[in-house]
């Protein structure tokens, strides 16, 4: 592709929040010229059609969490009303509402908490993953669960290999936060902090 025809990044969509309403600015989809596709013989098979696109993706009430995560907190949620079964229940991952009686839940601090007594609950090791992966492989999916909290979060471990049961610790990416789950991450609990990854902290 010639240099003149890529978009720069002052070009590339941007938005913005005014008096409670999204409002855009930039290009979000931008098309570059296609090109063609031969085979070994000169025939053509097809084009490619390259595409840069912006995508905006609205976290709405979700946003503490991931705000939360760029200033190392891990926040759950907790269903506060008598009259529902699930009272006192905390929710990680965050949960607006209660999926029981629907009110809207109480954002709590689960950092400590995870700190304290955090484990392995099940994992997954694939050296093979989706589009737009960031996270060097292999990629060693944990599911964890904390004392007391009736859900299970899903995240990745950044330092040795997972085991059932294993004690891990949160790390969280405050040097460069990207304001999405990459920020939170998991290593096995007495872990050194020169072994934790660039830009993350305990």
């Amino acid at each position: 592709i010639r240099k003149e025809l890529i978009m720069s990044t002052a070009e590339r969509g941007k938005v913005r929040v005014e008096k409670g309403r999204y409002r855009l600015d930039g290009k979000f989809h931008y098309g570059y010229p296609n090109d063609p596709i031969w085979n070994e013989d000169g025939k053509l098979m097809g084009v490619t059609n390259p595409r840069d696109v912006t995508h905006i993706h609205m976290y709405g009430g979700e946003a503490p969490f991931f705000e939360g995560l760029g200033k190392g907190k891990l926040l759950g949620t907790c269903c506060d009303n008598p009259d529902c079964e699930a009272d006192g229940s905390i929710f990680i991952p965050f949960r607006i509402h209660c999926p029981d009686c629907l009110g809207k839940n109480t954002i709590v601090d689960m950092t400590d908490t995870a700190r304290k007594g955090a484990t392995v609950h099940t994992f997954m090791t694939t050296e093979r993953t989706g589009a737009f992966n960031t996270l060097p492989k292999p990629i060693r999916f944990v599911n964890v669960e904390f004392e007391g909290v009736p859900t299970i979060l899903m995240g990745y471990l950044s330092v040795g290999k997972p085991e059932i049961g294993m004690k891990v610790v949160p790390i969280f990416n405050t040097a460069s936060p990207t304001y999405t789950i990459l920020d939170l991450s998991w290593v096995p609990d007495g872990t050194n902090e020169s072994e934790i990854p660039e830009g993350f902290t305990f």
